[in-house]
């Protein structure tokens, strides 16, 4: 009886909280092993766990070099908490379940349902089976890419395994990378800035990675069917605008500036301006050095870090759909209507709810967590600020702060992480009880805003 009371109260945001935290566990006990280690000698554990939450959050952050300290056994480990953050342990489970004829019970398509952020239980698995078939065919293609563009530069099996790494990394928008390897410590893709094809390459990765799998059907359907969902027309539209927007923002802004975009050709400015436009949708790596950028370039920056990627994907944020809904809400209020509006199709109240609640929620977490971060770190408050934003959208830039955390830092950014992949809602609902559904309404009262 009170397995079965237990197992009515494990509702599915409880159910991914639970889970989400014991892999976690897992991988931080993996990393503390000494074979997961260059030099065979064990990682501190605070360590461990921050690499261990920034791999299933799929964030990036690192406090130390993913190339350098971390053996093939620890990278491999990194690389399927990677996968598994992005897509879902659910999803992956799931796939292992369908690949013995395993039948997929209600309950477990109810946390299908909300792992992959969908409105209906109808077609759950079917939606599994191509986000399998996708992935696979992404992140090969990604692959197959960089191993031809490394071969030049190390042996093909090498190559091979950079290149494997690289695209399940950037695809599922985690940030990590092993170029350290060849250009020396916390080296990224700077020395790739000039060049089109890792930046297009990668561009295409991170792009794909965070407008999410229905979009991505939707995109593929379209050819035959002409028509895209409300969903995927405002993740289009958004994730579009924000890129360019981005892009011409940070041309303007760095256009100038010597340590970045100063000594680039006019083509190759562009291309870095664009690169570093996309990158905030989650994607953790960049061509410039952040620390270098301006200061408006880099508050710039948070905002579209804490915008985010699109739901359902692999990306973090309050997601460009949440964004979307709150500005259609502000011009609806000044407009003097009653419902937004978007595509001729109307919102429901509960989503402007919704989307109000989240935004509401992660700028209080992000507020209290920046507040902490500057009385137990050192340094300015904007750097700081560029930190916690990051690891709340899991998006893995950093001004250089990551590496000089003190321990409590480590743990309020690995707490960052894990609450910005679960999401601020989805958390209030796991902790939150049972909600009854209310017999009466309270009096209409009136006050005064604005």
């Amino acid at each position: 009886m009170k397995k079965k009371d237990l197992r009515n109260q494990m509702t599915p945001p409880k159910f991914l909280a639970i889970g989400f935290a014991a892999i976690t566990l897992l991988g931080t006990f993996l990393l503390k092993l000494p074979i997961s280690t260059a030099d065979g000698t064990s990682t501190p554990i605070i360590d461990a766990f921050f690499t261990a939450v920034s791999s299933i959050s799929v964030t990036g952050l690192a406090v130390v070099d993913t190339g350098l300290h971390w053996s093939g056994f620890g990278q491999v480990v990194m690389l399927l908490l990677i996968q598994l953050g992005g897509l879902g342990f659910m999803t992956s489970a799931t796939w292992v379940a369908l690949m013995f004829n395993r039948r997929i019970s209600l309950r477990e398509r109810m946390i299908l349902q909300e792992a992959m952020g969908q409105y209906q239980i109808q077609g759950i698995v079917d939606l599994i089976r191509r986000v399998l078939i996708y992935t696979l065919i992404i992140e090969g293609t990604g692959a197959l890419l960089l191993t031809l563009r490394f071969s030049s530069m190390m042996p093909l099996s090498e190559a091979a395994y950079f290149g494997i790494f690289q695209s399940i990394s950037i695809f599922n928008n985690a940030g990590f990378d092993l170029m350290s390897q060849i250009h020396g410590p916390f080296a990224g893709f700077a020395s790739y800035v000039t060049d089109p094809f890792v930046n297009i390459v990668l561009m295409v990765l991170i792009f794909l990675g965070g407008i999410g799998f229905i979009v991505i059907f939707d995109l593929i359907e379209y050819p035959k069917c002409r028509k895209l969902s409300l969903h995927s027309k405002v993740v289009l539209t958004v994730t579009s605008l924000l890129i360019v927007i981005g892009a011409l923002m940070i041309f303007v802004l760095e256009y100038h500036n010597t340590k970045t975009l100063g000594p680039l050709s006019y083509p190759a400015k562009w291309m870095a301006a664009i690169f570093q436009s996309i990158t905030p949708r989650s994607g953790g790596v960049s061509t410039l050095d952040i620390a270098s950028l301006e200061q408006s370039t880099q508050f710039f920056m948070i905002l579209l870090m804490f915008i985010g990627a699109a739901p359902g994907s692999t990306g973090g944020g309050i997601k460009v759909t949440t964004f979307a809904v709150l500005i259609g809400a502000v011009i609806t209020m000044i407009q003097g209507k009653r419902d937004v509006v978007l595509y001729r199709h109307r919102i429901s109240q509960a989503v402007v709810y919704r989307s109000v609640t989240l935004t509401i929620l992660s700028l209080l977490l992000l507020v209290g967590a920046s507040m902490f971060l500057s009385i137990t770190e050192s340094g300015e408050f904007l750097r700081i600020l560029f930190e916690a934003v990051s690891a709340f959208g899991t998006v893995g830039l950093s001004m250089g702060l990551t590496g000089e955390l003190s321990g409590i830092g480590k743990i309020t950014i690995a707490l960052l992480m894990f609450l910005g992949r679960l999401g601020p809602l989805t958390l209030a609902y796991a902790i939150s009880r049972k909600n009854s559904k209310e017999l009466y309404r309270h009096p209409e009262g009136r006050i005064t805003i604005g």
